[in-house]
């Protein structure tokens, strides 16, 4: 990574406040989609919660694993390459973690209304989850990296001009 360690470091706080907002928004609107969805508001209410705070743990380890394989100069450049590993992990993640969780453990079940994915019978709205919205935090994480160049580009031209006399 040839980004400051600071410049670094905010672009990843905006990262994980960006998904812990998509991914609170994303849950509480699929969660009807889920056997969950149909229990007590204080099941539910626990649902959303928890399961946000998996995606944004998600989120965070895989753009951490991400920067570590292929994040040389990230936030400033390899956007879009941090952009393809993150969300080809999160996918992957996802159809693992729901394969394991609704086949095996049966931690949770889909409500009958769930469109599934082949080959795993993955749901349909977590794969879109994962897809989406890591993207979209990532724009949000780096956004007001060239605002920030923009302006310090404009401070240092104000110091080179010479002063009119």
């Amino acid at each position: 990574m040839t980004g400051g360690r600071a410049e670094v470091l905010r672009a990843m706080v905006r990262y994980i406040t960006g998904s812990a907002v998509l991914h609170l928004t994303w849950e509480s609107l699929h969660l009807p989609l889920y056997t969950l969805g149909s229990g007590p508001s204080g099941e539910r209410i626990f649902a959303v919660i928890h399961c946000t705070g998996g995606d944004v743990l998600i989120a965070g380890v895989t753009l951490c694993v991400t920067l570590i394989l292929a994040g040389r100069g990230w936030p400033e450049t390899s956007g879009y390459r941090v952009a393809a590993i993150t969300t080809l992990l999160g996918v992957g993640y996802t159809i693992f973690s729901e394969w394991l969780n609704v086949e095996i453990r049966r931690s949770w079940a889909y409500a009958p209304s769930m469109p599934l994915v082949p080959p795993f019978g993955t749901g349909l709205t977590p794969l879109l989850q994962w897809l989406v919205l890591p993207g979209i935090a990532l724009m949000f994480a780096t956004r007001s990296v060239g605002r920030h160049r923009t302006r310090e580009r404009r401070r240092q031209n104000r110091r080179d001009k010479p002063a009119k006399p």
